[in-house]
């Protein structure tokens, strides 16, 4: 059978499809996986060798459309499940399986803070589209690939960040998902061992802020690294810290011991970080449960929308730096 999985964005999200992929190609017979997403996150997907072919498109699904009717697809596989998605399988005109998003529930935890979200991880809601197939969960948790070259930034560090350092994801898509200024100022100075920071060129600004406050040797990636690169350093890296964000799930794919900052989202939307079981003691979420304006959005905001930021400014500062140190 040929299938199309559908993901367009963003790179978590990308990376928590890959136990379907992997189910798809092992425990189908003869099973041929395509995948179409945008141009942007071609490195998530670039070297997984479960896809048979990968399709990218820049800004349209119509770039690639021709091309897709081509393949004479059996079976497409929605893991998006919007309007682009919709109009996209129409045009196929085959047989389609759509993963339950749970807009509903999530609004109304967002809006009236109501406990209607089932306890499942998106990733097992993801592996329900392929069920019919025969497909099981294999409990090997997410796939993340990379290749030797981009390994070699590690060894670029210093040899005072050997054996063991910090990958410190300072970054995410947005500010009420980040912890305040402040509040990183803080606790990098408490870090026990070398930390290499990680994240795009936008938070540049913000790792020449604290980077004076540590009392550790320090290595600033932000910006100066691929999305592989930075990969690789969380690979190696002793354990990880980070915010609700894409390198949070890759480093679940590598079985890292991570401390995962939660501000105005909730693990409870299905998409903490996803280990084997053998690995759940790796899984440590810091958040303030029970605040009553919390979640206040199913994304995040530019600002917190009460001003007082609690669900950050409150947070233990213990338990991200002592964990696994």
């Amino acid at each position: 059978m040929k299938f199309l999985l559908l993901r367009f964005s963003s790179i978590g999200d990308i990376v928590l499809t890959s136990p379907v992929i992997r189910c798809l190609k092992k425990q189908v017979p003869g099973a041929e996986v395509h995948f179409l997403t945008k141009k942007s996150f071609e490195a998530v997907t670039k070297h997984n060798p479960y896809l048979d072919k990968t399709f990218l498109f820049e800004e349209r699904v119509h770039e690639v459309l021709d091309l897709l009717k081509e393949e004479n697809y059996d079976a497409v596989i929605d893991l998006h499940h919007n309007f682009r998605t919709l109009k996209l399988k129409r045009a196929l005109g085959v047989p389609s399986h759509s993963f339950n998003k749970l807009n509903i529930e999530k609004w109304m935890a967002v809006n009236f803070k109501t406990k209607s979200l089932p306890n499942k991880h998106i990733v097992d809601r993801y592996l329900e589209t392929v069920s019919s197939f025969g497909v099981k969960n294999d409990g090997e948790g997410l796939d993340y690939f990379i290749t030797p070259d981009d390994e070699k930034i590690v060894t670029t560090l210093p040899s005072s960040f050997q054996p063991n350092y910090i990958a410190w994801v300072i970054g995410a898509k947005h500010a009420t998902k980040q912890l305040p200024l402040s509040k990183m100022i803080s606790i990098a100075g408490k870090l026990k061992m070398p930390v290499v920071i990680l994240g795009g060129k936008e938070d540049m600004m913000r790792s020449k802020e604290i980077i004076s406050h540590f009392n550790v040797p320090v290595f600033d990636g932000c910006g100066n690294f691929s999305l592989n690169q930075s990969a690789a350093i969380v690979k190696h890296a002793h354990h990880v810290i980070t915010h609700d964000t894409g390198l949070m799930h890759i480093a679940a794919a590598f079985r890292k011991k991570i401390i995962s900052v939660w501000g105005n989202t909730i693990p409870e939307f299905g998409m903490y970080p996803y280990l084997p079981a053998a690995f759940s003691a790796n899984n440590k979420i810091v958040e303030i449960k029970n605040l009553s304006c919390r979640p206040c959005s199913k994304i995040g905001f530019d600002k917190c929308p009460k001003g007082h930021f609690k669900c950050m400014n409150l947070l233990p500062e213990e338990e991200v730096v002592n964990t696994f140190s």
